[in-house]
C-alpha cells in the first residue's frame, strides 16, 4: 500500500485556521502532517502565500532551535528556519497589544540587514564568506507565539510548518556592523530594572544557515531583508503592562511595550 501524497495546502490550512480562531498550538494530524522536512518547508510556503495578503511581502528570515537541547527535545539534530512577514515588522519603542497574540513570549537577538544578494553559488554560504553581506546590524525582539504549546511534546515538522512561531520582530535603530559578532555582551532589563544577562552566540553562522535554507527552497534571501541570528537570553514571558529594554554593548538598545 502507498503512502498518500502530502498536500502542503491542506497542512497550511490547518495551521491558517488555528491561527485565525486563537486555537492553542496542536501538532498537525497525523493524516495531514508533513513527515520530512522538505515537506515541511513546503507546508510553510503554502501557510505564507495564505499570509501575505494580510501581513504582506517576506521581510526576511529567523532560525529556530539553534541549540542542542532544543534540538533533542524536538527530536532533530539541526535548526529549523520561519519566515518574517513586512506587516509585523515594528520599530522601537514599539507599542503592542498583548491581546493580538495567543500567547506572546520573547527572545532578545542580534539583527542583520542585508547589504546584498546571498544568491546560489557554486559554494555554501559559511561564518567566514557571508559577513560581507552585512550592512547594519541592531538589537531585536523576536515576537514569538507559541499558543501555550507543550515544548516537550512538539514535533519539529509541524513547527516549521508553523513558521516557527513566529509573530514578528521588534527592530533597534540601526548601525554599520564592526567585526565583532559573537560575543557580544546583552542586558534585559524589564520594567525599569536590570533582570538577565547573556551575550550574543554565532550570528554569522545562524546567518550562513538560513542562507543557505533560502538558496536550498529556491526562496534566496535579498538585499535590505532581515536576518534575526538567536536569542542572547533565554525565552521569556511578557505581560501586559511590561516593558522590555534590550541592550547589546556598542549597538545601542530595543524597547517593547506591552498592554
Amino acid at each position: 500500500m502507498t503512502a498518500a501524497i502530502f498536500d502542503p495546502g491542506r497542512a497550511a490550512s490547518f495551521v491558517f485556521d488555528a491561527h485565525k480562531n486563537g486555537a492553542e498550538y496542536a501538532n498537525l494530524p497525523d493524516e495531514i502532517a508533513p513527515r520530512t522536512i522538505t515537506e515541511a518547508y513546503a507546508a510553510q510556503e503554502a501557510l505564507a502565500a495564505l499570509l501575505k495578503p494580510s501581513q504582506g511581502q517576506i521581510a526576511g528570515l529567523k532560525i529556530a532551535t539553534t541549540t542542542k537541547v532544543m534540538q533533542a527535545l524536538m527530536g532533530i539534530d539541526h535548526p529549523c528556519g520561519g519566515m518574517i512577514f513586512e506587516r509585523r515588522v515594528h520599530r522601537s519603542p514599539a507599542h503592542l497589544s498583548r491581546a493580538d497574540y495567543t500567547n506572546l513570549v520573547i527572545e532578545c537577538e542580534l539583527a542583520v540587514r542585508l547589504g546584498k544578494d546571498l544568491a546560489a553559488s557554486s559554494s555554501s554560504y559559511t561564518r567566514e564568506n557571508i559577513q560581507a553581506a552585512v550592512a547594519e546590524v541592531m538589537p531585536a525582539f523576536e515576537l514569538i507565539d507559541d499558543r501555550r504549546a507543550h515544548y516537550k511534546s512538539v514535533k519539529a515538522m509541524s513547527l516549521i510548518a508553523d513558521n516557527c512561531w513566529n509573530g514578528g520582530v521588534v527592530l533597534g535603530n540601526p548601525m554599520p556592523p564592526s567585526n565583532r559578532f559573537t560575543g557580544i555582551p546583552g542586558t534585559l532589563e524589564i520594567n525599569g530594572k536590570e533582570a538577565h544577562h547573556g551575550q550574543t552566540d554565532d550570528p554569522l553562522g545562524a546567518l550562513a544557515w538560513v542562507a543557505n535554507l533560502a538558496v536550498e527552497r529556491g526562496r534566496p534571501l535579498q538585499k535590505g531583508m532581515i536576518v534575526i541570528t538567536g536569542s542572547a537570553i533565554p525565552t521569556l514571558p511578557i505581560a501586559a503592562g511590561d516593558t522590555f529594554v534590550f541592550r547589546l554593548e556598542g549597538l545601542g538598545s530595543v524597547t517593547l511595550a506591552v498592554r
